[in-house]
């Protein structure tokens, strides 16, 4: 594709790519898709769009892309540089920017969460059943690759009606949707045939598939990948019906094809979105510019719950992405379940491994083994050797032996050094990663494990006390019941938010849920994922916080069955407010490499499936809370009456906005920033009364850090009534001349029965 650069980052299982356009074509140089934003949708229409494309473009063939008209109004179209500055200068119009490409970011996982971590209280939710926990049939809208209705997943067996409200469609005729998947439709890129093969919401990749499942899949036994992870597959609200927006093709996920997605879902009436996709960190765009930001903005303004992945770009800080304060956004964790996958070598030592293969070279350590330095070529480098990298090693040293590489150089993915091995016929490899261990990548019927750096001296000690050293790589066993669990994923991205630092936007920024190693529905025939003389399989295994996200989605939908007039903050607040941090050694969840998570890596926490349905206070975060955001970010009155609907009669933005001044908006986690000299930092918060038995006191208690001091006002909260609201002040004091690093805490309100827990951090910085 000329005009665009590929940027690859690798992680387990998926490979994900993002395009960025060029600067020469932003110059100019090609013509190319602009999105038109137009804020709020009031009564515009295609032809308008049309109108004002020709009052700037000499006539043109295929020029509008798309157009939106349903909650969002604007167009995408084919523009040049100087006909894109034509039209943002036209009054009614927020932004115009470049089409962005973004790209993609379970049996076990919904057991682990209901009895590994979670707190039971008087009731939880009977998640093996298809039915709707309540009498309304949530829909969960997932903008993806598409899905395959074959899958037993989406059975629409015992569903009932599909609910009347439903406005949506299904274009493939060909009984594609059938009670459980109510909605169906595909947006080509505009690179893309209009007749071409990707017209069609049948998924061609898998991703969405193994989403929906996750989000909303029917209970199936007997689950498994070829008899890995076997058990009953389920997705988080099997009661749900599914609405497939097929965004992404073979090329990416063009931003003009999820904002239309995004505007036909608001007109076909579904309660949750959920994305598993979006940029990564190293390409932050504006509220105004990011498609997913608008798209959910005005989503939210119309009542439906957004969920988004966080990324894949973690450990480092500042790396979550889709952190928009109006998105549940969504960071991923480990289960209770490994896939092993040892090394044995002479003698009967066991190194333990961690992968899925279904390795056929034998149990005995028979196999002559070589570390990747000692086959060293001549023009290349002790660590390029070692690291296993294309045209390091000599073939002849590495056929028909096992090999062991180190994983420290970050200029080759693991996947190259397999081929690179492969290719120079060695019959196996060790994988020296600390990164990647705890998830298990597929490697099919090739020998592959990852040990960690503090097992390689083994390997390497053995190997230098014989001529002739031997192993062997032992085929996957499943390891139940593992612990500690969850811990967090090294791929999951790391807060705060590089965009808006005042909101709590942690590693994922609101909330952490399983993202490795979930086995969910596939698509039929992948010939990647089918093993020789195998059928293909129905169920597969994958990572990211792709994963993670449709277990929030799931989570979102129950919430929203049986609470169906909850406005999109009170789901999320019941969510983030009743998350876990304790792992199933009762001890505080960790990061895989062992140090303790804070909210950065996980935001509230781990996503509990019985606290939600019961939250009992809520915060909701009110449009003039949002309004206000923008207002701090940058953004003036009139801008922001253009972008809502729901702007109130005489709002204007105060005269001194800032960001210091976000930290204000009525959302379920604090930050607080900039707390420097001798002044302190006074926060507002209101809880609205959800538990539904009226009279109910909640008392305070605070955790905080050393070099801090929180104040807060009052100290009980005494709700008399129903949907009451109450106010309270945190007053954020340091004890310490300049706080050394971030900090972190939390306030909790308890009635004894119900437990309220509100994340914050502090900086100096």
């Amino acid at each position: 594709m000329k005009g665009y650069t590929i940027c690859y980052v690798w992680f387990p299982i998926l490979f994900v790519a993002f395009l960025v356009e060029s600067a020469g074509a932003a110059e100019g140089e090609k013509d190319g898709v602009y999105i038109v934003y137009m804020g709020a949708a009031t009564g515009s229409s295609k032809n308008d769009h049309a109108q004002l494309l020709s009052s700037v473009l000499k006539r043109r063939k295929n020029a509008l892309v798309q157009s939106y008209v349903h909650g969002i109004s604007g167009f995408a179209a084919r523009l040049s540089a100087a006909e894109a500055q034509s039209i943002a200068k036209t009054p009614g119009v927020v932004s115009v920017f470049r089409d962005p490409v973004y790209q993609l970011h379970t049996t076990r996982s919904w057991d682990f969460l209901k009895y590994g971590t979670d707190v039971v209280i008087d009731s939880s939710p009977n998640s093996d059943s298809n039915s709707s926990s309540g009498g309304y049939d949530s829909i969960i809208g997932i903008l993806d690759t598409g899905i395959s209705p074959e899958s037993e997943s989406f059975s629409g067996k015992d569903l009932g009606p599909i609910p009347s409200r439903w406005n949506g469609t299904c274009v493939d005729a060909h009984d594609f949707c059938n009670g459980k998947i109510i909605g169906a439709r595909a947006y080509n890129s505009p690179d893309d045939d209009d007749d071409g093969l990707d017209n069609t919401p049948r998924d061609m990749i898998g991703h969405g598939t193994h989403v929906a499942s996750t989000a909303a899949g029917t209970v199936v036994p007997d689950a498994s990948y070829y008899g890995l992870a076997t058990g009953t597959a389920k997705g988080g609200s099997p009661g749900s019906r599914i609405a497939m927006y097929r965004v992404c093709t073979r090329d990416g996920c063009h931003g003009s094809s999820i904002l239309a997605a995004f505007s036909d879902a608001i007109k076909d009436g579904v309660d949750i979105l959920s994305l598993s996709l979006g940029s990564p960190a190293s390409f932050m765009l504006d509220y105004k510019e990011d498609p997913i930001a608008i798209g959910a903005f005005h989503a939210v303004e119309n009542g439906i719950t957004v969920v988004c992945s966080a990324g894949n770009d973690g450990p480092s800080e500042e790396t979550v992405t889709n952190v928009a304060p109006w998105i549940l956004t969504v960071a991923a964790t480990t289960i209770d379940r490994k896939f092993e996958s040892n090394v044995v070598l002479d003698g009967g030592k066991v190194i333990k491994g961690e992968a899925i293969n279904f390795a056929n070279i034998g149990t005995s350590p028979i196999h002559p083994l070589v570390y990747g330095k000692s086959a060293k070529k001549t023009d290349a480098t002790e660590s390029e050797a070692r690291n296993c990298n294309p045209d390091s090693m000599d073939g002849e040293m590495i056929k028909g032996k096992i090999v062991l590489c180190d994983n420290d150089d970050d200029s080759y993915s693991f996947y190259d050094k397999e081929y690179e091995v492969q290719s120079l016929g060695g019959i196996g490899l060790v994988l020296v990663d600390d990164k990647m261990s705890g998830v298990a990548s597929n490697y099919n019927e090739f020998p592959l494990t990852v040990i960690s750096s503090k097992d390689a001296p083994g390997i390497l000690s053995y190997l230098n006390s014989t001529k002739n050293p031997v192993a062997t790589i032992l085929p996957s066993t499943v390891v139940s019941q593992y612990k500690p669990a969850p811990t967090i994923a090294y791929f999951s991205s790391r807060g705060p938010s590089s965009l808006s630092r005042n909101i709590l936007k942690a590693k994922p920024p609101d909330i952490a849920a399983p993202g490795v190693d979930i086995l969910a529905a596939w698509m039929a025939n992948d010939t990647e994922v089918t093993l020789k003389g195998k059928e293909s399989p129905k169920f597969n295994i994958i990572s990211g916080t792709s994963m993670s996200c449709p277990h929030v989605s799931g989570m979102a939908a129950m919430v929203k069955s049986q609470y169906p007039s909850w406005s999109p903050s009170a789901i999320k607040s019941a969510i983030m407010s009743t998350a876990s941090q304790i792992n199933n050694m009762k001890a505080p969840i960790t990061a895989q490499l062992g140090a303790i998570a804070t909210a950065y890596d996980y935001g509230a926490g781990e996503i509990s499936t019985s606290g939600a349905l019961q939250p009992g206070l809520v915060y909701e975060t009110t449009t003039t809370d949002y309004l206000n955001f923008l207002c701090y970010h940058g953004y003036n009155t009139s801008t922001i009456e253009v972008i809502s609907k729901d702007v109130p009669d005489g709002f204007t933005c105060p005269k001194e906005s800032s960001v210091d001044l976000i930290s204000n908006i009525n959302y379920p986690s604090i930050a607080v920033f900039n707390l420097t000299g001798k002044q302190s930092k006074n926060i507002t918060r209101t809880l609205t009364n959800v538990a539904g038995d009226g009279n109910s006191t909640y008392s305070l208690t605070i955790e905080a850090p050393s070099g801090l001091t929180i104040t807060v006002s009052p100290t009980s909260l005494q709700f008399t009534k129903n949907s009451q609201r109450l106010s309270y002040q945190v007053i954020f004091t340091r004890t310490v001349p300049s706080l050394p690093k971030d900090v972190f805490g939390s306030i909790i309100w308890t009635n004894k029965k119900l437990k309220v827990r509100t994340p914050f951090v502090a900086s100096s910085r």
